[in-house]
Parts: C-alpha cells; structure tokens; sequence
C-alpha cells in the first residue's frame, strides 16, 4: 500500500562517503528509508573485504512497481548506470524486481538481483546478524522509522503484495531502541513508516502496545527527545466511522489514535490518507474499504479535534468502468473535503491485478481526468496556506532555507536567511503563492 499512499519520492541518487556505493532510489518513504540501510550494510562489508574490492564501484537500483512509468524509469536508470560506468557491479532490489527477476538480470551490466524481503537486513550483504542490528541515522532530516512491512489486503489495482509479501510488524522494543538512536543522532521528526502502518499490532512483548495509536503513545512517553512524531500514509479503516465499526470490520476505530490528534502537540497536525477515489461505486471495484461518507466523517472529526489539520490524499484517475458521472463524484469528493495536499495517480494497469483484465480507459481520458483532480486539488491548497498566513509556527528547517510547518505545509525564507537544517525554528508566516508560504524568523 504504501507506494500508492505515501508521498513519492523522485529518484535519488547517493553515495557511500568513500565514493564506491551509490545508490538510485525509486518510490516510496519505505524504499527510501530501505536504502539508508542498505548503503550501510553495503559499505560495512565493502571495508570488510578491503583490497578485495579496492576501487570497485557498485551502484544499487532500489526500484518500484507501483505504476509502469516508475519500472520503465528505472530499467531506464539502470541501462543508463551501465552505460557510464561499464565496470560498476550494478545491484537490483525493490518491488519491480521482485515481480520479474530473471528479466532484470537479463539486463546488461546487472550482477545481482536482490531479495526484496531482505534487502535491508545485515546478511543480504553477507554480514552476521550480530554485527548490527540497526539501521544507521536517516539521510532526511525528517528521520524514517520503519514499523511495519508487507499488505494483507487485496486492492484490484495493487501490485505491493507480490514485491513486499504478508504484513508484520516490528515489535515494540525494536521500534523504541531505533527511535532513541534517531533522537541521540540529533532527529526532532521521526516519521513512522511501512508498507501499510494501520495494520501494526503489538505482537511478542507488546501485550499492553495493542495498535498504532497505542504505539504512538508509548513512543512520545517513552522518548521525551522526540519533538516531532509524524505519520506517513494511513489506511481510512483504522479511523473509520463507528458505522462501519459496528458492522464488524477490520481495523476497528483507533481511539488512542483519536486521543493524540486532539490532545498532543508532539503528534504532527497532519494525516495522509490512502483515499485513491471519491466515488463508492469505483472504492467498492477497488475493494477498498471504506466509502465516501467514511472519509468525509474523518475529516471533519479530525478537523473539530484540531483546527487547522493538514490532510494529504492519494487518488487514482481513470480507474477501469469510471464514467464521467462517476469521475465527477470523486472532483465533487475533492472540493467538498477542501484537502490541500493531493497525490493524483492517472491509472495504470498493473499485470496480475483483477484491474487490469478489465479494459482500461484510454490514456488521454486517465491523464485528462487526473490534471482535473489536481487543479482541484491546488485551489484546495492555495486556500489552505493563505489561512496559515500572518500565523507564528515551529518549522523544523530542511535546508538553510526551507521547510516544513506542523501541518506539512511547504515553507521558505529569504535566501539571505540562513538557518540551521534539522532545526525547528518559529517562523511568522508572511504570505503565500498558492504552492508555498514565506516566512522570516519570529
């Protein structure tokens, strides 16, 4: 779920600090926290070997599956990779190699196509266990702490189950030893990560840590350092309306989690919600479950709870059988809910999902219909950030000039204001161009 929910992240390339390891980046906060980890062990083993590998570069491919845009991206990158650097020793990992190993290897230049499940474990890059067991501090000021893994549901359009597998979660004294490494490593945000985080469970040594929201509590109890505890994409289920409760679905309400929006201000103001169509007849040829009305309740509870709550949404535009009338009900979706932040997705079958045995909506009309939700989507958010303007608020800085509020609002400082990143400094908020807020040091 999460590479359809959370917010995408272009492909990024880094490297190791002596220069042999780099590694491209696509998809998700998931991924991107994954290759954190996989440059770490990369690089531990590569001082292992010493002369062994002396001067030997290795560039590693963290793909994503998602859409087939975002596969035929990275074949793209690796092909390119290969092309520049002919002696590199290239590494495939991430969903969209999971889903066609052999075809990957296939491709010129590849040594190695990585085991998805256990890309980011120490004995994938021939390390014990016992060397390390933890990932090093994030590379993003905003800390990414994995909490979860694999999907258990079964959305016509989604591929993430077949590259990341049955849903597990990380036990609680796992999640609390690597959250105080982030904060000792100089974090104020951690972000709570996975493929589908409304499914965490407590598991073996958390009786008393029975959900995500009773995680969140125990985090922000247990680690005082923690200024700043954001969520990334969240399953509408696990706050649905008691309608839907009452009748016995999963993920039954999570009032702990309810608790902390209305009461916490360590807890961001700020929920993105795996929503992907306004229209109950295409969320039900989904198999997505929640509806329309669900959504709606959850906004605006939220919003009661904590005025001025920032809401991001991911929709998919031109899903298979979506009328004009029926597209019209997720746009009317979009402008009566006013949510600010859109991820608007234009359809794309996936091979092996029930969708795509369906015969998919020409391109032009899927491309048409998403460039509609997103202009909705930015009137929602012009009139958004003009509410925040002539407001006072911590940001935690990400460069020298620009950042985030609470509320995951974007905002920027003059060029001559250099300020500290990893910061949170308050800012007075000065005006707005519909995409980002200025602000100067209050």
């Amino acid at each position: 779920m999460t590479e359809r929910t959370e917010s995408p992240i272009p492909p990024t390339l880094s490297e190791g600090t002596d220069g042999s390891i780099s590694l491209i980046t696509f998809g998700c906060r998931l991924n991107a926290h994954e290759s954190d980890a996989m440059a770490h062990y990369a690089s531990q083993a590569q001082r292992q070997k010493g002369d062994e590998v002396q001067g030997k570069q290795t560039i590693i491919v963290n793909t994503c599956a998602v859409t087939g845009e975002a596969e035929r991206q990275a074949r793209q990158a690796v092909r390119r990779a290969h092309r520049e650097h002919p002696q590199a020793r290239i590494i495939i990992t991430g969903c969209a190699s999971e889903r066609d190993k052999q075809r990957w290897m296939a491709m010129a230049g590849v040594d190695q196509v990585l085991d998805n499940a256990t890309k980011a474990t120490p004995a994938a890059w021939g390390l014990a266990e016992s060397a390390t067991t933890d990932a090093p501090p994030s590379r993003y000021t905003r800390a990414l702490l994995q909490i979860q893994q694999g999907c258990d549901h079964d959305c016509t359009f989604c591929v993430i189950p077949q590259g990341r597998g049955r849903a597990h979660s990380i036990t609680p004294d796992v999640i609390l030893r690597r959250a105080r490494a982030l904060t000792e490593a100089g974090h104020e945000e951690i972000v709570l990560t996975g493929v589908d985080i409304a499914s965490w469970k407590g598991g073996e040594g958390g009786q008393a840590i029975t959900g995500l929201g009773s995680l969140c509590r125990h985090l922000l109890d247990a680690v005082p350092a923690i200024k700043r505890l954001r969520l990334s994409s969240l399953d509408p289920a696990l706050l649905q309306s008691s309608r839907l409760a009452m009748a016995g679905a999963p993920q039954q309400v999570d009032g702990a989690l309810w608790d902390l929006i209305a009461g916490e201000e360590r807890f961001m103001p700020h929920l993105h919600l795996s929503l992907q169509a306004g229209s109950d007849l295409i969320l039900k040829r989904m198999k997505r479950r929640h509806l329309v009305e669900d959504a709606l309740a959850l906004v605006n509870r939220a919003r009661a709870l904590r005025p001025g709550m920032g809401f991001g949404a991911d929709l998919i535009a031109g899903f298979p059988t979506e009328t004009e009338e029926l597209f019209a009900e997720t746009l009317a979706f979009v402008q009566e809910s006013q949510l600010p932040f859109l991820h608007v997705f234009p359809y794309s079958p996936r091979p092996g999902t029930a969708a795509a045995r369906i015969q998919p909506l020409p391109r032009n009309v899927r491309q048409e219909r998403a460039a509609r939700l997103r202009q909705a989507g930015a009137a929602n958010r012009a009139v958004f950030l003009a509410n925040l303007v002539g407001q006072t608020c911590p940001v935690l800085m990400e460069t020298p000039t620009t950042g985030h509020t609470p509320e995951f609002a974007p905002i920027a400082v003059p060029a001559t204001t250099q300020l500290q990143p990893g910061q949170t400094i308050m800012l007075h908020v000065t005006s707005s161009d519909g995409e980002k807020l200025q602000g100067a040091p209050a």
